[in-house]
């Protein structure tokens, strides 16, 4: 059964992102948790349609899928947004990116042609500029290249419970750099200065969830001191992202294969992040490979 989400008063949320990320799926998503959706409404149209919502209180809960087929009036999109909250209509962007490689393969799976006409990579080129300075006002950016369709709708499920928390929502997530950096990484620390539990034989084929492995990673002093260190810079950065207005930020931590060093270190950030009262969620991106 789909979350049961309580009203959130006059909040429009925008889904928008590169052509093949999953924007079709994440407005299905939100009209199963009972969000009145619009997919391509003509962003001339969104005032008017903010008037709509003004005289009609049952939607009060509103979705809109925005994407590059707008074309030349994307660009007219943050004036607008800054229209609506002006008259008390706030807005939550939420931007949905894939790799290259999993955005052509699922273009050449479906068949579909890319909205901008062009080859493929060129067109994901193309529309990566153009989106460029959508991607970088929204409120949270989602890498689905790895996701399943039920890991998406979970994922925008807590991004929605979290947006009613009064503090902000913080994601830890581990990776390897083998495999690339996350997307929607704000912070990115990178645990390559620490001794690799991969070269210990009885340690290889575990991961740092394990207590061998994390017992092996905390006895190094770095490790502890590194600890301790960003967690104080965090507590002290955290409530200038608040008064600046983010609502969400992402820390990545990584190290070579994403399965020992990174995720060790970001199980710890996550659980005393937490213990000081923080709404947290953990991932680990890479860890079965």
């Amino acid at each position: 059964m789909s979350p049961a989400l309580p009203p959130e008063g006059r909040r429009v949320y925008i889904i928008t992102g590169i052509s093949g990320a999953g924007k079709s799926q994440a407005l299905k998503c939100f009209e199963d948790f009972g969000f009145f959706c619009v997919d391509n409404l003509p962003i001339a149209l969104i005032d008017q349609f903010a008037d709509l919502l003004a005289h009609s209180p049952q939607m009060g809960r509103v979705a809109l899928g925005v994407d590059i087929r707008e074309g030349k009036f994307l660009a007219g999109l943050p004036a607008i947004l800054k229209r609506l909250k002006a008259r008390g209509v706030d807005h939550r962007i939420i931007f949905l990116d894939a790799s290259d490689a999993v955005v052509i393969r699922r273009f050449s799976e479906t068949r579909h042609r890319h909205p901008l006409g062009k080859k493929v990579d060129q067109a994901i080129r193309e529309e990566r500029r153009r989106l460029l300075p959508l991607k970088e006002i929204a409120h949270k950016v989602i890498d689905t290249t790895t996701m399943t369709l039920g890991e998406l709708k979970e994922r925008l499920s807590e991004t929605l419970e979290l947006t009613r928390a009064r503090e902000m929502a913080l994601s830890v997530v581990s990776f390897g750099y083998k495999y690339g950096l996350p997307m929607d990484a704000d912070l990115v620390i990178d645990v390559r200065f620490l001794p690799n539990p991969n070269y210990v034989a009885r340690l290889r084929r575990l991961t740092g969830l394990h207590p061998l492995v994390a017992r092996y990673i905390l006895r190094q002093p770095m490790a502890r001191r590194f600890l301790e260190d960003y967690l104080r810079l965090m507590n002290a950065l955290l409530p200038h992202y608040v008064r600046e207005g983010k609502s969400y930020l992402t820390i990545a931590v990584g190290c070579t294969g994403g399965r020992h060093r990174s995720v060790c270190l970001a199980r710890q950030l996550a659980q005393k992040l937490r213990a000081g009262g923080h709404s947290i969620q953990e991932f680990h991106r890479d860890i079965n490979h």
